[in-house]
């Protein structure tokens, strides 16, 4: 069901939240939590240049920040956030936000090679955090090197 603010055309729009890479399962979260939210979607398309993508027009941005974040702490993933100024009127400038987010390929509790190494994924918070199942010894890394870690099946 499209909705749009009052006062705003139902087409208006301030974020976009793209899921890239994302599984049947995140989408499903996200399409749960934007009707308990009652989060304002004037728009939902797939992806055109990916497989396995989807784009979320939200009227406010702050809900997209949220969603993103939730997103982030529920299932570990690349979360980034990234504004351009779309209009200034009267010296008030607006920003529209696009959200990316990016699921990791494992879990808390998977074994995962990261540079020839075996390890255990032990967190997914902000970092991923590994155990070296040899030497015991913890790392964490940033989500941006996420494809540098591979399952184990």
């Amino acid at each position: 069901m499209v909705r749009s603010l009052e006062g705003k055309h139902a087409k208006y729009f301030e974020a976009i939240l793209q899921l890239r890479d994302t599984s049947d399962e995140v989408k499903a979260w996200v399409d749960k939590t934007i009707k308990e939210q009652k989060i304002v979607v004037p728009r939902i398309e797939e992806a055109k240049k990916t497989k396995n993508g989807w784009d979320y027009y939200l009227a406010d941005n702050n809900q997209g920040r949220q969603l993103g974040s939730q997103l982030q702490k529920k299932f570990g993933g690349h979360y980034h956030v990234t504004a351009t100024l779309h209009t200034a009127i009267d010296s008030k400038e607006k920003y529209r936000v696009t959200i990316l987010f990016r699921e990791a390929p494992f879990r808390k509790n998977d074994i995962v090679d990261y540079q020839g190494e075996e390890y255990t994924v032990k967190m997914m918070i902000k970092d991923i955090f590994l155990q070296n199942n040899k030497t015991g010894k913890k790392i964490h890394l940033k989500y941006r090197v996420m494809d540098q870690i591979k399952k184990i099946n």
